[in-house]
């Protein structure tokens, strides 16, 4: 919040050196999102590399934020294979009050 992106990376780059096993994806997800509020897609891919590479799991919001960095870098094969390979098929949505499984469509199907 006080515009301090590179304490926050320093302070980042000490947990994951010293609690490496014990990461919740909810802060990588805050990692992500303070990157992307910052533009900084670079330090996105870098640390959803790290994310992977522990065998975390990414939500869907952060996952949009990665394929949009990647997109902005001019990755767009490493795009579709985050997509296809964290984005479930389907989605729900609320309708008429109840909740429904609806297919999501993505650009492979046309």
């Amino acid at each position: 919040m006080g515009n301090r992106v590179d304490e926050a990376r320093s302070l980042w780059n000490m947990v994951l050196h010293t609690h490496s096993r014990s990461i919740s994806k909810r802060l990588f997800s805050r990692m992500i999102s303070l990157f992307y509020h910052h533009s900084m897609p670079d330090k996105i891919i870098e640390v959803f590399a790290d994310m992977e590479e522990l065998c975390v799991r990414p939500d869907e919001n952060t996952v949009k934020k990665v394929t949009r960095a990647f997109q902005e870098l001019g990755k767009e094969e490493k795009q579709k294979l985050v997509l296809r390979r964290y984005m479930s098929k389907w989605k729900y949505i609320h309708f008429n009050g109840e909740q429904v499984r609806v297919k999501r469509y993505t650009s492979d199907e046309d």
